[in-house]
């Protein structure tokens, strides 16, 4: 199995005519996932890489039927009314590979989204992947790399950074395990996917039997993760590197909401809420690997 996307998931991907959302669908198609139709409003009846292109999500969804999810290669600024339409016409999972989204719009984005029970990965994620069934995003770059990269097995991966969402695959890889799903949640200051919200999906899912996290300083979604683990949420083996333990209190490190204040989000604080948790915390990303490993074959 996988968590949020498969073999069978259906996808739209809108700005399907702009130069990222033309590249990035060729990819996802030739890795295999099923994109059915594009949506670029103006550029209806166009083909792009022998997918249909229509003017309106509304419209593709009439000829093609519900749609699972989309990705949106839009830009920030009008990412907003995007995700707002694909809301509106019922997809449940949205993936926007995009930066720079203005917060308030960000802010909207995420309180329609929890409305109506979506799923807003991002904005900032590079994507999702699930070996050898799909891949929504660049995460992976190219169907010759992803294929490099991804190997299927028994280990979720969550990321906040997305040059590690491809890193501690391959770590993993090396040391004889595969990925059921890795995940980069993205680099907003706001995102509408927490890593408290994707765990219990791992949770649930037979394929997953560990959990590897690349965190940051700064934030609480690894302090959140720490608690959704200590309610009995997540109850699988959870290994996590905190990156930036060397930055000072008030430092930016890495992305826009990663910055230590007053104590919150310091590697030191996410450290001693995991362990205390019962999660498991390593210096390195290198030992990642090995201590799963481990865990699961206790």
């Amino acid at each position: 199995m996988s968590i949020l996307v498969d073999e069978n998931t259906t996808v739209i991907v809108q700005g399907i005519t702009g130069r990222e959302g033309s590249l990035r669908t060729q990819f996802m198609k030739e890795y295999g996932t099923k994109v059915v139709a594009g949506v670029t409003p103006g550029r209806g009846g166009q083909e792009v890489h022998g997918i249909p292109v229509y003017d309106t999500v509304k419209e593709a969804i009439e000829k093609h039927g519900q749609v699972d999810a989309s990705v949106a290669f839009i830009p920030g600024p009008l990412l907003k009314w995007a995700v707002l339409e694909a809301i509106d016409a019922g997809i449940k999972f949205i993936v926007p590979p995009v930066e720079r989204v203005p917060v308030h719009d960000i802010l909207e984005m995420v309180a329609v989204a929890q409305k109506e029970n979506v799923r807003l990965l991002g904005p900032g994620s590079l994507g999702i992947i699930s070996p050898g069934k799909a891949v929504m995003g660049w995460l992976g770059g190219n169907a010759e790399w992803a294929n490099i990269l991804f190997s299927p097995g028994p280990v979720g991966v969550i990321s906040r950074s997305g040059g590690q969402s491809g890193t501690v695959p391959w770590v993993l890889k090396v040391e004889g395990l595969g990925i059921s799903t890795a995940l980069h949640i993205g680099t907003e200051p706001v995102l509408g996917q927490s890593m408290s919200d994707i765990l219990p999906l791992f949770e649930e899912d037979d394929q997953t039997k560990a959990v590897a996290v690349f965190g940051e300083i700064g934030g609480t979604l690894e302090e959140e993760a720490a608690e959704t683990v200590a309610s009995g949420k997540f109850t699988k083996p959870l290994v996590v590197f905190i990156a930036g333990a060397w930055a000072p209190e008030g430092m930016r490190f890495s992305h826009a909401s990663s910055i230590v204040e007053r104590g919150k989000g310091s590697a030191q604080s996410k450290i001693d809420a995991l362990t205390k948790a019962g999660a498991h915390v390593v210096d390195s990303p290198d030992e990642i690997a090995p201590l799963i490993k481990k865990l699961i074959n206790a």
